[in-house]
């Protein structure tokens, strides 16, 4: 078991890593103003590299503890830092004034596991029906139905003709873009992007 001493340094090395990317970026010590803490501008870097986590993920993966991640959000959202948004029963983080509100609720989306499965497997073959999601992603026929729904009513899925990606062009883009803070399917995709791409002059 890690003794006190061996989890602050995991902690601090894991804040500072974030943080670089927060300092790169505008967001540089907008959080607690003359604190040397590396929390605001590690918080900064992870919601520009995970845009769309959930308050517990960010609390987690950066090792805070809630009442800290909860101050330096607080302060960083009052600054314009970053935005949030309500997703069911999450809160949803953003750089502020990057993504539009079509956007974020993509990114919200592919922050789930199985409506980012059901995305990634209809942008590599159109034509899967609704068995053949269950069966690659593991998951209930009722399960792929409910969150068809789901994407559906958030403009991110049509169900016309069978089930097909709304505006796949935004899709692929964000899971492209973000394929590393996402699961080994978006980076998988990713890696395979150039044949999804049609060029149609």
């Amino acid at each position: 078991m890690a003794r006190e001493g061996e989890v602050d340094e995991d902690k601090r090395a894991t804040l500072r890593r974030f943080a670089a990317l927060g300092a790169a970026s505008p967001f540089a010590r907008f959080g607690d103003s003359g604190s040397d803490s590396d929390a605001p501008d590690a918080i900064a870097g992870y919601v520009s590299a995970h845009p769309g986590t959930h308050f517990s993920k960010l609390r987690d993966d950066l090792k805070l503890g809630t009442g800290e991640a909860q101050h330096h959000l607080h302060r960083l959202e009052n600054d314009g830092v970053v935005a949030s948004r309500k997703d069911g029963d999450y809160r949803r983080y953003f750089p502020a004034g990057q993504f539009s509100e079509a956007e974020q609720v993509t990114l919200g989306y592919l922050r789930r596991e199985t409506p980012r499965g059901m995305l990634v497997t209809m942008l590599r073959d159109p034509d899967a029906t609704a068995s053949e999601l269950a069966s690659e992603l593991g998951v209930s026929r009722p399960t792929i139905s409910n969150y068809a729904g789901e994407l559906e009513a958030a403009g991110l899925l049509s169900r016309d003709d069978g089930y097909a990606v709304a505006n796949p062009e935004t899709v692929l883009m964000l899971l492209i873009r973000y394929a590393d803070s996402f699961g080994d399917d978006a980076a998988a995709l990713a890696s395979d992007a150039g044949s999804l791409i049609r060029w149609d002059p």
